[in-house]
């Protein structure tokens, strides 16, 4: 199964939870500015984005490369992971929705979301949820 887990991160704490992802799906973890792949190449996705603003994924990179794949995710297996620092995750049940709006499974049904860094336990969690997006 062909996998990519694609990320922005400002603070470093998403790209933690990037790298505990792609370690679990055994792939590297690429950020947004870096991904010149094709989309209908891959079965599985790993995003990242942290909440920015008033809960929204983050509006210069991430929002308009996950606008510009959205309508390619039917069928893909999806893991959604993002920090955030203030609020309640709003951001994540969102993104939720558009991405089974968009015809694509979530693994576990919800994203994951760490307020602000991630811990051990939490990365420990990711890894096991990038080893179910390649099973």
């Amino acid at each position: 199964m062909a996998a990519a887990v694609i990320y922005w991160s400002g603070t470093g704490n998403t790209e933690k939870m990037a790298k505990a992802v792609a370690e679990g799906a055994g792939v590297e973890a690429i950020s947004v500015s870096d991904f010149n792949g094709n989309i209908a190449d891959f079965d599985a996705l790993g995003l990242g984005s942290p909440a920015m603003g008033d809960e929204v994924l983050e509006e210069s990179e991430f929002e308009p490369f996950f606008a510009g794949i959205e309508d390619k995710i039917s069928g893909k297996k999806i893991v959604l992971f993002g920090s955030y620092d203030w609020g309640d995750g709003q951001f994540m049940r969102t993104w939720e929705d558009r991405v089974k709006a968009a015809g694509a499974t979530i693994i576990n049904d919800a994203g994951f979301t760490a307020n602000l860094e991630p811990n051990d336990t939490e990365l420990a969690e990711l890894r096991k949820l990038g080893e179910a997006l390649v099973s």
